[in-house]
């Protein structure tokens, strides 16, 4: 079978970002009540110079519906909380040709929500949206998993078109089957998100992965990024990759960034590009990917 991706490239990579400011810290109210918001260093210096990264990096597939063809081009599942909170950074992530992505209204985290309040986060979150001038088009929930049926239901009346949880890529359908409505399911995994490296707290999801418990470091992360580029290559298959501005305070975390949007960005045999374009093709040639 012909390789479904565009340009020739043999996988498609995105290279994608959450949690924009201290939204999460305010929802599990560990933010100082008399401390002000909109100032959080991640948003105001740490994501300028990822920014200046991603511009400054060589993107050898482009997709032609986008007149932005230059850099690297991100995902950013930005909580809705946070959109009017720090306009300036949304606004200039939209101006570079960046996604921005829902991430729910506060981090809260999406499998443990009812269905009221999981009902209640979108109509919320999507009017806090619609006034910021965003198109939530895609969603990646907190904590890696969705609620089912029920939440596809939302996705369908809200128009969310792909989703980005733990998973298996691949297409979803969601409606009374004579008006189904394809949502595509765009995977990430531990592995590849910062995170699993470098916090504390992912101690147990890291042994469940047979790895250390204790935190390691930007050079284990490398490693895995690099062999894992090169076998979703092999496999002709789809990858996300998650760096967090929050955790990266370092030149070694920095640095590392640079190197993985640099190596995705140039490499022929990979369609690097934003989550909802590569939903928006896989949904348009479904057929070729093997998907009913």
């Amino acid at each position: 079978m012909p390789n479904p991706w565009p340009h020739g490239a043999k996988c498609a990579i995105s290279f994608t970002m959450d949690n924009l400011g201290e939204a999460q810290a305010v929802h599990n109210k560990t933010w100082p009540a008399d401390k002000p918001t909109g100032q959080d260093p991640s948003v105001l210096e740490t994501l300028p110079r990822i920014l200046d990264i991603l511009a400054k990096a060589q993107n050898n597939t482009t997709t032609t519906k986008n007149n932005n063809d230059k850099g690297v081009r991100a995902t950013y599942f930005a909580e809705a909380w946070s959109l009017p909170t720090y306009p300036a950074a949304v606004a200039d992530l939209q101006r570079r040709g960046h996604e921005v992505a829902w991430h729910g209204y506060q981090h809260e985290v999406w499998h443990a929500l009812s269905a009221a309040e999981e009902e209640a986060s979108f109509e919320r979150s999507f009017g806090a949206a619609r006034d910021a001038g965003v198109r939530y088009a895609g969603f990646r929930p907190p904590g890696g998993r969705i609620n089912g049926a029920r939440t596809m239901g939302l996705f369908r009346r809200f128009g969310v078109g792909y989703v980005s949880p733990l998973g298996k890529f691949g297409v979803e359908r969601c409606g009374d089957g004579e008006a189904d409505v394809v949502v595509v399911v765009l995977p990430f995994e531990w592995e590849a998100v910062d995170a699993f490296w470098y916090m504390d707290k992912f101690g147990g999801i890291r042994r469940e992965h047979g790895v250390q418990e204790g935190p390691l470091g930007p050079a284990e992360f490398r490693g895995y990024l690099l062999r894992r580029i090169e076998e979703v290559k092999r496999e002709g298959g789809y990858m996300s990759i998650l760096f967090h501005p929050f955790l990266t305070t370092d030149e070694e975390r920095m640095k590392l960034l640079g190197e993985i949007v640099d190596k995705i960005g140039r490499d022929p045999d990979v369609w690097c590009a934003p989550c909802g374009e590569v939903a928006d093709w896989v949904r348009d040639h479904s057929a070729e990917f093997g998907f009913k």
